[in-house]
């Protein structure tokens, strides 16, 4: 520190490297760190041989350099640099190089704000920050991506000669790059009436390039699909935290804490094609022009007069069975976008009370709720063209058709009966039920208000754990976790909004009860 400046640098380095031993058939001339071939002769292949050796995990290289420079105790500017090389990336494009730079006013203390009247509106403390920076990411690539892997199967006679065979278990990807995601936020902190009331706020925008994802070839190489650079994304988004201490005395306080944040994302280029089963299924897919997790089903067209589920298929007609879900062109043509499986806003809100006896210790009571929404779930897939004595039904199956007519007020399909099966078709008949499982009819919000827990710790008095002359500290907490919803779609019929499995959502999850009981020496 020189004076009214200051200066702080900071060096960084990380190595990380993980091996692993394992048993691998070795062949002479086959080299097992590079996973070549060269001087690979069939006169040397032993197939079963079977041997011990080490195999190395890649490695990944980070360094960081950071200086912040401070004038007046109010103005920071601070810059930052890091470098990140993985093996999992071939030679070419090997390491990134991430900069990001960023900015602090403390309002608060500059001296035309410390000589402003005094006024319930005037912030007791009062900070803006602002930032850019660029960030890389390796997005849950292979460990072995970077290098062409071989597998020797055995040794064939061809015109009498001995020829080593070999199994491609993967190919170079020499052409993949890093992740890379620019951000830019603005953001504020301020304090009211000597920060009982405290504010954060940020709001940020963030683009997102050479997303790292499956893409489908036409088999080149021996493979069908391999990771690639295929897409990149746009998204912005508002946080907001707010604390506030409602009530304060000698004995009782009352704090609360609110948490809302707000975020928005869209493919903005996308290399790859999904099918019609991939846009539907519970989790969602990524799509060009809409969220990354995007869900789309099929228009539900209402029951026949025999009980069937109708949906529109890929032809723009109506249809019990005649579904492709294979098709892979004009798919946000014909199937229906419900909106993102994730959440668009989330938050929590807390509330604190504390009481504090005279001479007899004091008592806490924590109160915590979540809540999100904006997203789409997709019911469980539970409808199906035959039943068996093992099947758990849901209770929409008290509301589903029964007697012709029923179509005119229930969206449940019938009990298919082995007359329909004979008639139809098995095949048609349970193309037909998973087109109503992955409908518009089996869509509900993901909105949810959940009590998530309910906290009461009593804390012995100082006086008397003093006289126990060996603790210094004791406490006795019981809570209540995953209490209940207090909100969510009638349509979910008890399922959880929150945690959603492959194709519908999981069980509510589990209620708990805690004592804990801490003390301290």
């Amino acid at each position: 520190k020189f004076g009214v400046h200051s200066l702080t640098a900071t060096l960084l380095a990380e190595y990380q490297r993980q091996k692993n031993t394992g048993f691998w058939t070795l062949v002479k001339g086959f080299s097992n760190n590079d996973f070549g071939y060269d001087n690979l002769s069939a006169g040397s292949f032993h197939p079963y041989g079977g041997t011990g050796s080490d195999f190395e995990e890649p490695a990944l290289a980070s360094f960081m350099g950071s200086i912040s420079y401070q004038l007046l105790d109010r103005y920071t500017l601070t810059l930052t640099t890091r470098a990140d090389g993985s093996s999992m990336i071939a030679k070419n494009n090997r390491w990134g190089v991430f900069p990001s730079i960023s900015a602090d006013w403390d309002i608060s203390k500059e001296p035309w704000f410390v000589n402003l009247p005094q006024s319930p509106l005037k912030p007791s403390t009062f900070k803006l920050r602002t930032g850019y920076g660029i960030s890389g990411n390796l997005g849950g690539i292979s460990p072995y991506n970077s290098l062409q892997r071989f597998l020797p199967l055995g040794v064939v006679s061809i015109d009498n000669t001995p020829v080593v065979t070999l199994s491609i278990l993967r190919n170079q990807n020499k052409d993949l790059k890093w992740e890379t995601r620019s951000s830019f936020n603005i953001g504020t902190d301020m304090g009211f009436l000597n920060n009982r009331i405290a504010l954060t706020f940020d709001v940020y925008w963030r683009n997102n390039f050479d997303l790292i994802g499956q893409a489908f070839t036409q088999g080149a190489g021996g493979t069908i699909s391999k990771y690639a650079n295929v897409a990149d994304m746009k998204s912005r988004g508002v946080d907001l935290g707010l604390s506030t201490v409602n009530i304060q005395n000698t004995r009782f306080r009352w704090t609360s804490d609110l948490i809302y944040s707000t975020a928005k994302n869209e493919i903005t280029n996308l290399k790859t094609d999904g099918r019609a089963v991939d846009l539907v299924t519970g989790t969602g897919y990524g799509v060009e022009g809409y969220p990354v997790r995007a869900l789309f089903s099929y228009e539900f067209a209402g029951l026949n007069n025999e009980g069937l589920p109708m949906v529109i298929n890929e032809k723009g007609v109506k249809t019990v069975g005649d579904v492709n879900f294979q098709e892979t062109e004009n798919l946000d043509g014909f199937l229906v976008y419900e909106g993102p499986t994730d959440p668009t806003w989330y938050g929590s809100f807390n509330n604190s009370f504390q009481y504090t006896f005279p001479k007899a210790g004091k008592i806490n009571l924590d109160v915590f709720i979540t809540y999100s929404g904006g997203n789409v779930v997709r019911l469980d897939p539970v409808f199906s063209s035959a039943y068996s004595d093992l099947s758990a039904l849901p209770r929409e199956f008290k509301n589903r058709w029964m007697v012709p007519g029923d179509e005119t007020v229930t969206d449940i399909p019938a009990i298919a009966s082995v007359n329909q099966r004979d008639r139809i078709g098995s095949y048609t008949l349970s193309t037909a039920y998973n087109a109503y499982n992955y409908s518009t009819a089996r869509i509900a919000k993901g909105n949810f208000i959940r009590l998530k827990e309910v906290a009461l710790t009593y804390t012995l008095p100082q006086q008397l754990v003093a006289k126990t002359r060996f603790l210094s500290s004791a406490s006795l907490k019981l809570a209540a976790t995953n209490i209940c919803l207090l909100y969510a779609d009638d349509k979910l019929n008890g399922q959880d909004p929150e945690f959603i499995n492959s194709g519908g959502v999981a069980s509510p999850i589990s209620k708990q009860l805690t004592a804990t009981l801490r003390l301290g020496f």
